[in-house]
């Protein structure tokens, strides 16, 4: 079982263009996976992009798929596809988001970390998606109380989460410039800023 929500549109656009965030999470397991999204109306093709991840990473089938009634999810494409790979849909009531509470709460706990992670580090809001996929990485590496003795990642793939290369979020580090790239009398890294799980360059 698989719980689904779209969060946005966040007013604030991506440098990536983006504005809606797309949380999946098992109801097993509670691994989270997200996809980001310029607009709501994309749900549908990143919906079959998921399903596909899920057969291929570990080999099993969604059997069914809670969401509330927006339009992105209740289209007859949508509704067609579900039924062929035999997905039953959970639909919530209107104005009733308690009963989608699992994906409801998962999108208020990232949006509230992720509010904290910018503003701690004075990192341009622009890098929401960074922030949010840190954040969504750090949650599936640690305990929960809705899995027992397990991580969400260990409790989804079996194996047990390796964290020792955890940096913070927006810190500062040196990235190795390679030999070809530079003459002999150059720095051989450049100062940049944490802000993804792999450091990118700073903006």
């Amino acid at each position: 079982m698989v719980h689904a929500d779209i969060c946005g549109p966040i007013k604030l656009e991506s440098y990536s263009h983006k504005r809606n965030l797309f949380n999946f999470i098992d109801d097993y397991s509670r691994k989270t996976q997200v996809y980001f999204l310029l607009e709501k109306s994309e749900a549908f093709d990143v919906f079959k992009k998921f399903k596909a991840l899920i057969g291929k990473k570990i080999g099993n089938l969604i059997c069914c798929l809670r969401t509330d009634r927006g339009r992105e999810f209740t289209s007859l494409e949508f509704n067609q596809f579900c039924s062929a790979n035999g997905i039953a849909r959970q639909l919530t009531i209107s104005y009733t988001p308690q009963q989608n509470g699992v994906a409801k709460r998962k999108n208020c706990t990232v949006m509230n970390m992720v509010c904290s992670m910018l503003s701690k580090k004075q990192i341009p809001k622009e890098f929401w998606p960074e922030a949010i996929n840190w954040t969504i990485y750090i949650l599936n590496q640690t305990l929960t109380l809705a899995v027992k003795e397990v991580t969400p990642e260990e409790a989804w793939s079996g194996n047990k989460p390796i964290v020792y290369y955890f940096k913070v979020f927006g810190c500062v580090t040196h990235i190795y410039i390679l030999d070809n790239q530079r003459s002999s009398l150059d720095d051989k890294s450049e100062r940049c800023i944490g802000y993804t799980i792999q450091f990118q360059r700073k903006w």
